[in-house]
């Protein structure tokens, strides 16, 4: 039998970065964070958990990025007002601050546009730090194909960030690469 208070003691700080990191909004993560453990008492119902960690990662990647993508249909309903985008108040140099805040947004919100598993493969491995064979175990899929996903994901949101620049930024880089 599952001791599920030992498993939500030991993992559960784990999930809630996970989920943090993702939403940047406290109730979104506590969300999260519930809907991560209901889904794997569902797992675990199925067939025995040989990696609870990895597991815990995957589903509460998943139940972000669910979440990432039910606000950006929200917003796209009606205007709403950015969450979390206050300045981090200790940073040395409130301006990069600011700016790292708006680049963290702007990725959630590519983040959400992207197809469901290359955002999946892209968290776990760029947020999570999962080696390629451990996002191919969790997300069912060969080791070549977490390459593939990863690769298409990035290019994704390279072109998507690259779209919040600012018009002289991109101008000024696009000219130094054609010299």
């Amino acid at each position: 039998m599952t001791d599920w208070s030992q498993i939500v003691r030991e993992h559960g700080p784990m999930v809630w970065r996970t989920a943090y990191r993702l939403l940047n909004h406290d109730s979104d993560a506590a969300d999260c964070f519930q809907r991560t453990f209901v889904s794997a008492l569902a797992v675990a119902d199925k067939e025995p958990i040989r990696n609870w960690p990895a597991l815990l990662k995957r589903l509460a990647t998943a139940r972000a990025l669910e979440r990432l993508r039910q606000r950006r249909r929200e917003a796209n309903r009606r205007d709403v007002l950015p969450e979390g985008g206050g300045a981090d108040v200790r940073a040395a140099d409130p301006v990069q601050a600011a700016e790292a805040g708006e680049l963290a947004e702007h990725l959630r919100e590519a983040l959400a546009e992207l197809d469901a598993r290359q955002s999946q493969v892209f968290c776990l491995s760029c947020l999570e730090g999962l080696s390629y064979q451990q996002i191919a175990e969790q997300v069912g899929v060969t080791v070549n194909h977490v390459g593939v996903l990863l690769s298409r994901a990035r290019a994704s949101l390279r072109e998507r960030l690259l779209a919040h620049r600012p018009a002289a930024q991109n101008a000024s880089e696009r000219k130094g690469s054609h010299e």
